[in-house]
């Protein structure tokens, strides 16, 4: 029996969490130890935004008490050594997700800054009336939003790829929806609301033989799987660093170096120019052209922290752990009468998006809350998504490496609460 007293989960579910030492890994995560209204915290919103190891928490501190000062311009030791670890974190992040050279590597805010840089340098520069972006019926508003509005800026048109009723993207519409207008793709790889994985090389292959440029929003991949952007061969790719365990208010851009060396700049300000006069400016090389400003210096060092981590623990053993809890969850949510799992992939990652008959999503979270569980209630910024079943929005109990069985069994229990309140 577990420690809430459910049976043990079979082979199937055990095998894969038996080489993966997750009560280690919790004790790594400070705030795991919290309590609340005096129950154990049972944390699944990684997907929102997961918690931070004691690296990260410690790599933030030494910065700003041993050794902060501004990047770049300085030529003394403190402004020395920052600049030496923020450059550091960006060669991490590069030979993190494969890209060739640190220059692919730009530091945003996060992926809807991104995003965002993307549409307005990218897409101002090299887009015009008529072209069109694809999208697909997954995406975040972040990869909605900045599309719309540079449609209304200089009237690109909006298509959109549709999902089946398991959430998968139907690639045989996308393939159809490509043509000689198309200029750009922009597709999630791994859906935030549902889990579902999207086949980006696939798509990046297609996308390719039309001639279009492919940005794809990995913020919910690179916690869960190793990512590859060559392997992948897309022109943008985009993730922030608060989802893989690092600081909030960090995020990178990838795109291939001689698409950025064409892109105008993103924002005007220091460190981004080579020369100011009051007639011309001489812009810095890529990246630094598209950082304007001071950086978040301490979040870029802290994203590097966190990539240590994750890269320390193999991100193969990371996802077939949580591919165990997935199913693990899956099998007890899917037995709990009236109660509806949305995104049935095959591929997907540790997601569990679900309804439930009489009870609205943000009940469900308020009442498991009281128990100590921490899950997402409403449209996930997707509403499109929800729109297409039917729904105002779900409940998202998403996992990370540092969840357990037995929190598994605390949430089926918490929604069995919540199903005898509202019959």
């Amino acid at each position: 029996m577990s420690a809430l007293g459910h049976p043990q989960p079979s082979p199937v579910f055990g095998s894969n969490l038996s080489t993966f030492d997750v009560e280690r890994v919790r004790a790594d995560f400070p705030i795991l130890s919290k309590r609340i209204y005096d129950r154990p915290l049972v944390f699944l919103d990684s997907a929102a935004s997961a918690q931070k190891p004691r690296a990260v928490i410690d790599a933030v501190r030494h910065c700003y008490e041993e050794e902060y000062a501004n990047i770049h311009r300085g030529v003394y030791y403190l402004s020395a050594r920052a600049t030496a670890a923020y450059e550091e974190a960006r060669a991490k992040v590069q030979r993190f997700l494969n890209a060739r050279d640190p220059r692919e590597i730009v530091f945003v805010r996060g992926a809807t800054e991104a995003i965002n840089l993307v549409a307005l340098s990218y897409g101002g520069r090299f887009l015009k009336e008529g072209d069109e972006v694809v999208l697909s019926t997954l995406e975040h508003h972040s990869n909605i939003v900045p599309w719309q509005l540079l449609r209304d800026r200089i009237g690109i048109v909006i298509r959109v790829v549709p999902i089946d009723d398991a959430g998968e993207l139907r690639l045989d519409a996308y393939e159809k929806l490509l043509g000689p207008r198309t200029k750009l793709v922009a597709v999630t790889h791994i859906s935030n609301a549902l889990g579902t994985i999207t086949p980006v090389a696939e798509i990046t292959r297609l996308a390719h033989k039309h001639g279009a440029k492919v940005l794809i929003d990995g913020c919910q991949a690179v916690p869960h799987q190793a990512v590859d952007v060559r392997a992948i061969d897309c022109d943008f790719y985009t993730f922030s660093g608060h989802k893989l365990y690092g600081p909030s208010g960090i995020g990178v851009l990838y795109g291939k170096a001689e698409i950025l060396e064409a892109m105008p700049p993103y924002q005007g300000g220091g460190d981004m120019i080579r020369s100011v006069s009051f007639e011309k400016t001489e812009y810095a090389d890529v990246p630094q052209r598209f950082e304007a400003g001071t950086p978040h210096i301490a979040g870029a060092i802290g994203l590097g922290a966190a990539i240590d981590y994750v890269t320390g623990l193999d991100q193969d053993r990371i996802a077939a752990h949580e591919q165990a809890l997935l199913a693990y969850a899956t099998d007890r949510l899917s037995g709990i009468p009236g109660l509806r799992i949305l995104g049935t992939a095959p591929e997907k990652a540790s997601i569990v998006s679900f309804t439930m008959e009489g009870a609205h999503p943000h009940d469900i979270g308020t009442i498991l809350d009281r128990s100590g569980i921490a899950v997402r209630a409403g449209h996930h910024c997707t509403q499109p998504l929800m729109d297409r079943f039917g729904v105002a929005g779900t409940v998202r109990a998403s996992f990370g490496l540092y969840n357990t069985l037995e929190e598994v069994d605390a949430l089926a229990e918490g929604i069995q609460r919540v199903k005898e309140i509202f019959g």
